[in-house]
């Protein structure tokens, strides 16, 4: 490895699972220090003492206002800095609307929208303060193609992009840079509700991809010039015709 983030410290929601800890792997085996944010306390825990002395453990229940308004200070008092803030966490439904559960709907908007929201809040002002970082989504090619199978899932991914580039254009003469992955089907547990048949076909046709390569794809996007910014980058599966 080339040391590409050696001396950055990085916090990663959802980090104890998927895509989240593809990306912590992936920044600390560049030299980053990265807390991995995430409510399971014994995996993160776990994960972390395996990830080695720069895999920083921060439990944090993102549906709980109050924790995800206070995890700068947490963050600050065991890695020391922030320079990079991924709001990786998130929750996928897909299916008819006429047959679907607005509770379970409510849940997944709350985190992927008002929750990933709440997180930047949280984190920014401190960026703009020491006028540099950067702010990273996990959003979805839903978020710019609307997916017919996942109309609720498709409209949180829409506010992701929304927020991603008016919230980009209010910062960036601050020197933070706002981005997002935008990636297509990943094998990771948000796909669990998928119909065994249609995960079957997917894996067979190659019209999944694995967490590493969004994480190479993060990657890249956070070791570009700091005069450049990768507002949106979609990464596809080459089976998968959008």
């Amino acid at each position: 490895m080339a040391d590409l983030m050696k001396g950055k410290v990085a916090a990663i929601t959802g980090a104890a699972s998927g895509i989240g800890l593809e990306c912590a792997r992936t920044l600390l085996a560049e030299g980053a220090k990265v807390v991995l944010i995430d409510r399971a306390q014994d995996k993160l825990e776990q994960l972390c003492a395996e990830l080695g002395d720069n895999a920083l453990p921060l439990v944090v229940d993102l549906l709980k206002p109050a924790e995800v308004s206070g995890m700068l200070p947490r963050i600050l008092d065991i890695a020391g800095k922030l320079d990079v803030f991924h709001a990786n966490a998130g929750a996928y439904i897909g299916g008819a609307v006429a047959e679907g559960d607005p509770d379970a709907w409510d849940r997944m908007l709350n985190l992927n929208i008002n929750a990933a929201f709440r997180s930047v809040h949280a984190v920014l002002p401190y960026m703009i303060e020491q006028k540099s970082g950067d702010i990273l989504f996990t959003s979805s090619i839903a978020g710019v193609v609307p997916v017919v199978w996942e109309p609720i899932y498709t409209a949180s991914k829409f506010a992701v992009q929304a927020f991603v580039h008016s919230t980009r254009r209010q910062v960036a003469p601050h020197g933070v840079r706002v981005g997002a992955v935008l990636p297509g089907p990943v094998v990771t547990a948000l796909l669990d509700d998928w119909p065994k048949a249609k995960m079957e076909e997917a894996l067979a046709n190659g019209s999944l991809m694995q967490p590493k390569e969004v994480a190479d794809a993060v990657l890249f996007m956070l070791t570009r010039p700091r005069n450049v910014t990768i507002r949106d980058l979609v990464i596809l599966p080459n089976s998968v015709d959008l």
